[in-house]
């Protein structure tokens, strides 16, 4: 990629992260008449949605790639632009920001961070996994699609308290559902009593490993036995790309998300947050929504610093 550098006056906006959040929020500045940019490094986790059936409005369901690139050409339809890299560093000057990655440098007056998460995965090659997700072997939102996992063998790979409630959550949908250990088994007797009274057995045995080759996802163990699924969840837990916000130096909430007011903007000036980096249900239409909130926000306090507002 050729240097880009900002020329003239800064940009009104520039979102950090090409996502639901991010490509919404872009969208909104653009048709506000805002110079907003978008830099985006092509790891979305919406890109891992073999297709989304709880997105409102699409009755047959979409694919994340798809919802994505309707997504941008939208935003590029009204103005925004959309570039493919990484923002690595963001330095306050002047009373704005220079943000500055892999051969690029933009100076905006604002900052949208909308950096997501990245699920945790289990030990599976990049190939095998892909067609896991795309055949419904694995899954990582029972929000999302539990519905289509309704009455089938479920495997949910997490022996702790995190693994209990997505096994209890998905207890709604099928009542064959089988907790593995993916390190030591951590259950409370407790939460074994209540496991127990909702028919949801614990596998005590860590898996050696686990096959998605075929028509089930097979777990193995060291003793040469197996179990057989229809759909396995990971209940592993995210890292959130938070490396911006904690060089920035924002307040964050839950340990790893950013934390925002009502309008989505962070402790920090000129800085705001939407999507999964925001401490809330991670969901396509959540983002959506923080994020014409904080475009809208965003937007009205540059009128307000411009003199565009009553006082």
């Amino acid at each position: 990629m050729d240097e880009i550098l900002s020329t003239g006056r800064p940009l009104d906006c520039l979102v950090v992260g090409g996502g639901p959040a991010g490509l919404t929020a872009a969208i909104y500045l653009a048709r506000y008449r805002r110079r907003v940019t978008v830099v985006d490094d092509g790891d979305s986790r919406a890109l891992w949605i073999p297709r989304s059936h709880n997105h409102a409005g699409f009755p047959d369901g979409i694919s994340g790639r798809e919802l994505l690139s309707r997504m941008r050409a939208q935003a590029e339809l009204y103005g925004a632009g959309v570039l493919r890299g990484r923002i690595e560093t963001i330095e306050e000057r002047d009373g704005s920001f220079l943000a500055c990655g892999n051969n690029i440098a933009l100076e905006a007056r604002t900052i949208l961070l909308a950096t997501g998460t990245n699920n945790r995965r289990p030990d599976l090659d990049p190939a095998m996994h892909r067609s896991a997700l795309e055949r419904g072997l694995l899954r990582y939102c029972p929000v999302c699609d539990g519905f289509e996992a309704g009455d089938k063998a479920i495997g949910v790979i997490g022996a702790d308290a995190r693994g209990v409630a997505e096994a209890l959550f998905l207890r709604t949908y099928s009542e064959d559902i089988t907790i593995l250990p993916a390190g030591a088994v951590d259950i409370s007797s407790d939460d074994r009593a209540l496991l127990e009274r909702h028919g949801i057995r614990v596998e005590e045995r860590p898996p050696l490993r686990l096959d998605c080759t075929g028509s089930r996802a097979i777990v193995h163990f060291r003793d040469g036995s197996q179990l057989s699924f229809d759909t396995i969840y990971p209940a592993l837990g995210s890292e959130a790309n938070d490396h911006l916000a904690q060089a920035l130096c924002l307040d964050m909430a839950d340990g790893c998300c950013i934390a925002v007011d009502q309008k989505q903007r962070t402790s920090r000036g000129g800085i705001y947050a939407a999507g999964d980096i925001v401490f809330a249900l991670d969901q396509i239409s959540v983002a959506m929504g923080h994020a014409a909130i904080a475009a809208t926000t965003l937007h009205n306090d540059l009128r307000n610093l411009d003199g565009l507002t009553r006082q």
